[in-house]
C-alpha cells in the first residue's frame, strides 16, 4: 500500500483485494441505521469519521470495478489521516479470511441456506475497527430495545455531543465525530433522557466511559480476552461482548446469546422450527469457529422466520 498525498492535507490509498470483495456489503454493519452522522453512504462513496491514536480522521472510501476485480480508493483528512489509511486493510475486512469456510470439505458440510447465502453474497468480508468505546456505547445504546429505539439514541447523542469530522471536499455536511470518553462522561442525566436512554444503559454507557483506557487496550487481545474484559464491565454481558466482537474483532465465531430474534431466527432456517438460546448453540456447533460466518451466510440468504403476534413497540423513557 502506497501513501501519496492528493491535496493539502489529504492523504489517499488504494488497496486491491484477492477474490471476489464487495466493500458495501461489508462496512454495512459499522452504520447505525441509514442516519447515523459517523458512517454515511453517500453517491457510491462510505464515510466515516472517527479518532485514532493520532486524532480525528474523515475517511472516505470507494469501490472501483466489479465484485471479482476491483480496487478500493481511501482517501483521509485530519491528523489521524495517516493511521487510519495503515488501518483500512482491518477495517474494510480485506485481512478477513474466508479460505476455510469456502474449502470444499467445510462448505460441503454447510446447511443449504449457508451455502446459497455464501453463493449470493462471495464479496462479503467481516469487518474490524479496533475502536473498542465507539463499539461499546453504540452496543449497550442497543440493550433491550428496539432497533429504531437504539438508532435514534445513538444520532441523537453523536449529533450533541460529537464533534464536527475534520473538513474535506464533498464530505456529507451531516459527518460527525462519535464523542470521547470525556464527552460521554459530561452528557448530563436529563440529555440521556432526551435520547430515549433509560438510567441502566446510560450507567452501564458512563462506566464504558469510565474504563476507556483499559477497553481500548482489549482491541489487541483474542476473543476470549475481550469478551471476558468486556464483561468484567457491570452492565455489560454475553450479549453485548459478542456484538462489540463482530464489529471491533470481524470474529468469525462470535454468536450474540440472548438476542430478541437470534435463536429463533436459526431454529427456524435449520430445523424449520423455532428455538431458544441453548437450541441455537447446539445447532451450530458442528461449525464451532465459524459460527459468525454461518449466521451472516444464513441471513445472506433471504430467509427470513415466521413471524407470529405484534410486533415489539417502542417505549418513550422521556415522558417517564
Amino acid at each position: 500500500m502506497t501513501l501519496t498525498a492528493t491535496a493539502p492535507a489529504a492523504l489517499s490509498a488504494v488497496l486491491e483485494p484477492e477474490g471476489a470483495y464487495s466493500l458495501q456489503a461489508s462496512v454495512s454493519p459499522l452504520q447505525c441505521g441509514p442516519r447515523d452522522p459517523t458512517v454515511v453512504f453517500r453517491d457510491g462513496a462510505v464515510w466515516m469519521a472517527f479518532r485514532n491514536e493520532d486524532g480525528a480522521v474523515t475517511l472516505r472510501l470507494t469501490q472501483r470495478g466489479g465484485l471479482r476485480q476491483c480496487s478500493v480508493q481511501a482517501t483521509a483528512w485530519g491528523p489521524g489521516a495517516a493511521a487510519a489509511l495503515v488501518s483500512v486493510p482491518r477495517l474494510v475486512g480485506l485481512l478477513d479470511d474466508w479460505s476455510g469456510f469456502d474449502a470444499p470439505a467445510f462448505a460441503s458440510g454447510l446447511p443449504e441456506l449457508a451455502r446459497k447465502g455464501r453463493y449470493l453474497q462471495p464479496g462479503l468480508r467481516l469487518p474490524a475497527t479496533g475502536r473498542m468505546l465507539d463499539a461499546v456505547v453504540r452496543v449497550i445504546l442497543e440493550q433491550k430495545v428496539t432497533g429504531l429505539e437504539a438508532k435514534r439514541a445513538w444520532r441523537y447523542l453523536v449529533a450533541r455531543f460529537g464533534d464536527p469530522a475534520p473538513a474535506a471536499p464533498d464530505a456529507p455536511v451531516e459527518l460527525r465525530l462519535p464523542p470521547t470518553a470525556a464527552q460521554w462522561r459530561r452528557v448530563p442525566s436529563w440529555e440521556w433522557h432526551r435520547a430515549g436512554v433509560d438510567s441502566k444503559r446510560s450507567a452501564a454507557a458512563l462506566r464504558a466511559a469510565g474504563a476507556a483506557s483499559g477497553l481500548e487496550r482489549l482491541d489487541g487481545m483474542n476473543a476470549a480476552g475481550v469478551h471476558a474484559g468486556l464483561c468484567s464491565i457491570p452492565g455489560i454481558g454475553a450479549w453485548t461482548a459478542a456484538e462489540v466482537l463482530q464489529r471491533t474483532h470481524g470474529c468469525p465465531d462470535s454468536i450474540s446469546v440472548g438476542d430478541f430474534h437470534l435463536a429463533a431466527f436459526v431454529g427456524a432456517a435449520l430445523t424449520g422450527k423455532r428455538t431458544d438460546d441453548a437450541g441455537m448453540l447446539e445447532l451450530l456447533t458442528p461449525w464451532a469457529g465459524q459460527r459468525q460466518r454461518v449466521v451472516r451466510m444464513l441471513y445472506a440468504s433471504g430467509f427470513r422466520k415466521q413471524a407470529y403476534g405484534p410486533r415489539l413497540s417502542p417505549e418513550d423513557h422521556r415522558r417517564r
